[in-house]
C-alpha cells in the first residue's frame, strides 16, 4: 500500500494523519517484517476505530474501506478537483496524472488485506469491508455526505480501469462539486484546523416553500429573485421583515433545500458575527456556487454598531461584494435599527446633527433592493392554515368544525394567530394523535 500511495500526485496532500497514510505506514512495516505482533495490532484497532468514527459521523455502509477512498477523492481540493467542479472533465496533460492517480485509488480499492489479518490473527478488515450499520436517525450523521459518497463508492467498485473511473469522478465533481461547499448545504462561522472559517451544518431540514401554508405573494417575489441569482442573472439583496411566527426564517430555510440542486448554498451568520464578514466573503468568492449569507432575526440596538461592519460588506467598501454573494435577512423591524422621537428632529442635548444619525440608520435597510412584508394573518387565512396543515397527517381525526374550535382555543392561549401558532397546534394534535 505505501508503494502506491507514493506513487499519487494529484492527490498527494492528503495530509500526513490522514487515515489512509497511517494503513500505509502500518502496511509498509508489515511487509518489512519490522515490527512487533501485539504493538502493531493495537495500532491497527485504533485505526480501525478512527475508521468507525467517520462511517458514524457520515452514515457509512457496506464497505466502510472503499466509502472512506470515496470520501477522500469527494473531500480533496485541488486545483484539479476545483476545475473539474467547474467545468467537468478538460484536455490537458494533468489528465495523465489524474489518470494516474485513479488508477492507484483503484487498487486501493482492490487491496487485499487477508495476508495482514491471518498473520496477525486478527478480522477486523474483514468486518469494516461488510459492514452493516445500525439504522440512525439523520440528525446523527451528515446525510447530505453520506448519500453522495456513498454512491461515488458504489460506481468506482463496477468501474473497470483508470479511464472509465477518471470518467465517474470527473462527472462527480461537476455534478455535485468538490470539497465541502460541493457535499454540504449550509454553514456556519467556527474553528477548523484547515484554516477555513465555515463549519458544515450537517442537519437543515427538508422544507421547501410549496410546504409553507399561504403567503404565496410573498413566495413568488423570493422565488423570483433566487431564481435570477442562481441563473447568474442579477438579483437583489433580500430583506423579510414583518410579525413573529409569520414564516420569514423559514420562507429562506425552504429557498436553500428547493434551490440547492441548482448550486445554491447558504451562510448563516449572526450579529456578533459580523466582522467576520470579509473573511467569509474572501473564502467562497472564488467558489462555483451560489452563496446567501442568512441573518436570521436582524435588529440592532442603539448602541451596537455591528450594523457597520454589514453596511461595508453589503454595499461601501473598497472591494466589491462578489456576484455570487447575497444577503437575505429576516426582521421584526423593517428598519433594522431601533429608531427613537429624538431622530427625527436635529433638536438634541448630546447632538448637533441628529437627522444625519437618522439617515445613518435607514442607510442600512436601503441597502436591501427587495423588501418583503410578512404579517399576521387574518382568523379566516389562520383557520385555512391549520385545516391545510392538518390534511397532512393522518392521525389528526378531528373535523373541520372542532378544528376551528381547538385551533381558536389554542391561539387564544398561545400568543395569537400566526403562522407559527399553527404548526405548534398541529404538532401538539400529532402527539396527542399518537398517545392512542
Amino acid at each position: 500500500m505505501y508503494r502506491l500511495i507514493s506513487k499519487l500526485v494529484i492527490y498527494r496532500n492528503l495530509g500526513e494523519d490522514c487515515l489512509l497514510y497511517r494503513f500505509a505506514d502500518i502496511c509498509k512495516r508489515f511487509e518489512r517484517n519490522a515490527y512487533e505482533k501485539e504493538e502493531l495490532t493495537a495500532e491497527i484497532y485504533g485505526e480501525i476505530h478512527r475508521l468507525l468514527d467517520i462511517a458514524t459521523s457520515y452514515g457509512f455502509d457496506k464497505n466502510l474501506w472503499h466509502n472512506y477512498l470515496a470520501f477522500l477523492l469527494a473531500m480533496t481540493e485541488n486545483p484539479f478537483t476545483l476545475v473539474c467542479e467547474k467545468t467537468g472533465a478538460n484536455e490537458g496533460t494533468v489528465n495523465e496524472f489524474a489518470k494516474g492517480d485513479f488508477a492507484v485509488f483503484k487498487k486501493l480499492f482492490d487491496y487485499d488485506f487477508k495476508p495482514l489479518e491471518e498473520k496477525l490473527g486478527i478480522n477486523c478488515f474483514t468486518i469494516v469491508l461488510n459492514y452493516k450499520a445500525v439504522v440512525k436517525s439523520e440528525q446523527i450523521f451528515n446525510k447530505s455526505v453520506s448519500e453522495k459518497v456513498q454512491e461515488l463508492s458504489s460506481s468506482i467498485e463496477g468501474a473497470a480501469d483508470e479511464e472509465e473511473m477518471y470518467r465517474l469522478v470527473t462527472d462527480f465533481y461537476q455534478r455535485y462539486g468538490v470539497g465541502k461547499f460541493g457535499l454540504n448545504k449550509a454553514f456556519r462561522i467556527g474553528k477548523n484546523e484547515n484554516g477555513s472559517i465555515l463549519s458544515p451544518i450537517t442537519t437543515t431540514g427538508n422544507m421547501v416553500l410549496d410546504d409553507l401554508v399561504g403567503y404565496e405573494d410573498q413566495k413568488q417575489r423570493l422565488i423570483e429573485n433566487t431564481e435570477a441569482f442562481v441563473e447568474g442573472r442579477a438579483a437583489n439583496n433580500v430583506l423579510l421583515f414583518g410579525d413573529a411566527g409569520t414564516g420569514k426564517s423559514t420562507s429562506i430555510k425552504a429557498v436553500l433545500n428547493q434551490y440547492y440542486s441548482r448550486g445554491l448554498r447558504m451562510i448563516e451568520v449572526y450579529k456578533h458575527e459580523f466582522k467576520e464578514l470579509s473573511r467569509v466573503v474572501a473564502e467562497i468568492k472564488n467558489r462555483n456556487y451560489r452563496f446567501i449569507i442568512f441573518m436570521d432575526d436582524l435588529s440592532f440596538e442603539e448602541f451596537e454598531i455591528e450594523y457597520k461592519y454589514l453596511k461595508a460588506v453589503i454595499e461601501g467598501g473598497l472591494e466589491i461584494k462578489p456576484e455570487n454573494v447575497l444577503i437575505y435577512a429576516t426582521s421584526n423591524r423593517r428598519h433594522l435599527i431601533r429608531e427613537m422621537w429624538s431622530d427625527r428632529s436635529d433638536m438634541s442635548q448630546d447632538e448637533l446633527h441628529r437627522s444625519d444619525t437618522m439617515q445613518e440608520k435607514l442607510s442600512l435597510a436601503a441597502r436591501f433592493g427587495v423588501t418583503i412584508g410578512f404579517y399576521k394573518p387574518q382568523p379566516k387565512e389562520f383557520y385555512h392554515i391549520v385545516t391545510t396543515l392538518a390534511k397532512r397527517y393522518p392521525e389528526i381525526t378531528l373535523s373541520e368544525e372542532e378544528l376551528r374550535t381547538e385551533a381558536n382555543k389554542w391561539e387564544l392561549s398561545h400568543g395569537g394567530v400566526s403562522g407559527r401558532t399553527a404548526q405548534q397546534f398541529i404538532t401538539y394534535l400529532r402527539g396527542k394523535g399518537a398517545e392512542k
